[in-house]
């Protein structure tokens, strides 16, 4: 957290919750005539926000704590879309539901995951599609930043070395973190390097950092595990005796809290992928979200 608030102070954003923590707040605001950039979700649209500072307003068509898988466009997001400077999504099926509605928009869509070698989901009902969660991985999020420091930049030329010099210290802070991460998998016994959440979000982060994965099912939409992954992984879990279990912020924790209990091991619901946290919590900034992710992992995993 202290790295977020570091780089809050570098571009003059706050963490609280209704814009800079992602609160979708009203466009238009009064007396505004910043170019307006719109992202789909908390997550990349304080990503935005840190590489714009003041060159722009940012906003997010979703607040806390929604899940952006499921979500359903309202006739206002159509609005909101149409008086855009800017749509940024980050693709890969994730944020698909806007499509309908950027379609109607002149503003440039910015497509985050772009930038990104996908990994595919191997099993369940999406088998074969792309791995949406990229901007869990430090390196991933690093490339997000710099698709966005181009096109902000080109939104507001005249800012264009401000903008840079932001991109940069984020770019530097998320280099970091991914050190960080790296180091602290590689300090693990190998038989606890294994991450094991609800949702496989973390398959980014997992390849960059030398960890192994299981999950419970592949992508929030699809629902409950099936029998078949519920057992896979009870498998894992007692097979390596991994120290903890984890879900995230937006899921339905029952199944993975009763694969610990049965193992007897710890169980961490606290995980942030999807969604940023309010401004009194864990995770109200992306940078925020990295730091306590890892923190968690590094911490469930060395116990």
């Amino acid at each position: 957290m202290a790295a977020a608030c570091a780089l809050a102070a570098l571009t003059g954003c706050t963490l609280d919750a209704g814009d800079g923590a992602g609160g979708a707040a009203a466009t238009g605001q009064g007396g505004d005539d910043r170019p307006l950039v719109l992202a789909t979700f908390t997550v990349i649209a304080d990503l935005a926000r840190e590489v714009a500072g003041p060159a722009a307003r940012v906003e997010s068509l979703t607040r806390v704590g929604v899940e952006v898988h499921d979500y359903e466009p309202t006739p206002g997001d159509l609005v909101r879309t149409e008086g855009a400077d800017l749509v940024v999504t980050n693709g890969m099926g994730i944020d698909d539901w806007l499509l309908t509605l950027v379609e109607r928009a002149d503003a440039p869509h910015l497509v985050l995951s772009d930038a990104v070698e996908p990994i595919a989901i191997e099993t369940g009902h999406y088998a074969g599609n792309p791995n949406a969660h990229a901007w869990v991985s430090p390196a991933e999020g690093a490339r997000y930043v710099e698709q966005l420091r181009v096109a902000i930049g080109d939104l507001a030329p005249e800012q264009r070395a401000a903008i840079d010099e932001r991109a940069a210290a984020l770019t530097a802070e998320l280099e970091l973190q991914g050190d960080r991460l790296r180091e602290g998998v590689a300090a693990l016994p190998p038989e606890h390097r294994v991450l094991v959440t609800c949702e496989g979000a973390f398959s980014y982060l997992a390849r960059d950092a030398g960890l192994a994965e299981a999950s419970l099912w592949p992508v929030n939409a699809g629902g409950q595990g099936t029998p078949r992954a519920i057992a896979n992984v009870a498998a894992v879990v007692a097979e390596t005796r991994v120290p903890t279990v984890f879900c995230e912020s937006t899921t339905h924790p029952g199944t993975q809290q009763q694969i610990a209990r049965t193992a007897g091991v710890r169980f961490d619901g606290s995980l942030h992928v999807d969604s940023l946290s309010a401004a009194d919590g864990p995770a109200p900034t992306y940078l925020a979200l990295i730091e306590h992710d890892i923190d968690a992992i590094l911490e469930g995993l060395s116990r």
